[in-house]
């Protein structure tokens, strides 16, 4: 019960992840951060498409700017510990999750209606993934990984806050939390069908 009060305090999330995913005797480790790597660069190249779509937004394209930076670095460190480790970079994995997500997103109406779930999506995104780095940074059994986690970890949060500002930006605040508050129920019932796996982040 803890758990679940602390994930929808800090993260608006309704579900946490169901503990099987952070078991340390079956995680594979390179995968993880294969994974992890392919959700960085993807995390870059998704504020470069949204900065290039919506480049009349001034605020929007300030503050992702060093955003692209920022998760290219992060895709270099994964890709370094991968190295570090005599692993190499493996194939990129469909995200289920992630293409769940898009799924929901508003393709018609008005753009703002389609920037608003664009946005939400990454602070979806962003919260998700920092709830998954909080367990490794708290399950792993090496303290660097642990504190490689945490530091991400405490990214994402920045990041997730960062999305949820943006849209409020440029939308009504109501219209947000309730378009919000949509996004959080479909996301529950996306993790409830989620297959529980040791070697994605999503």
């Amino acid at each position: 019960m803890e758990e679940t009060t602390d994930v929808k305090n800090i993260l608006g999330l309704q579900l946490p992840t169901d503990p099987r995913w952070a078991d340390i005797k079956t995680i594979s480790l390179e995968a993880i951060l294969t994974d992890h790597a392919y959700c960085e660069q993807k995390a870059a190249t998704t504020c470069i498409s949204l900065i290039q779509r919506y480049s009349e937004r001034e605020k929007l394209v300030k503050e992702l700017a060093p955003i692209v930076t920022e998760e290219w670095g992060h895709f270099r460190m994964v890709l370094n510990e991968l190295q570090k480790r005599g692993w190499k970079l493996g194939r990129q994995r469909k995200d289920t999750y992630v293409n769940k997500l898009l799924e929901f997103q508003r393709k018609g109406g008005l753009i703002e209606e389609r920037m608003l779930d664009q946005l939400l999506t990454m602070a979806l995104i962003e919260a998700r993934s920092c709830e998954r780095f909080k367990r490794l940074s708290e399950g792993l059994d090496d303290d660097y990984l642990r504190n490689f986690y945490r530091r991400f970890m405490e990214s994402e949060a920045g990041h997730y806050t960062l999305f949820i500002e943006l849209a409020e930006t440029y939308v009504e605040k109501e219209k947000v939390r309730s378009r919000w508050k949509e996004w959080l129920d479909y996301e529950t019932e996306v993790m409830k069908d989620l297959e529980v796996r040791g070697d994605r982040i999503h």
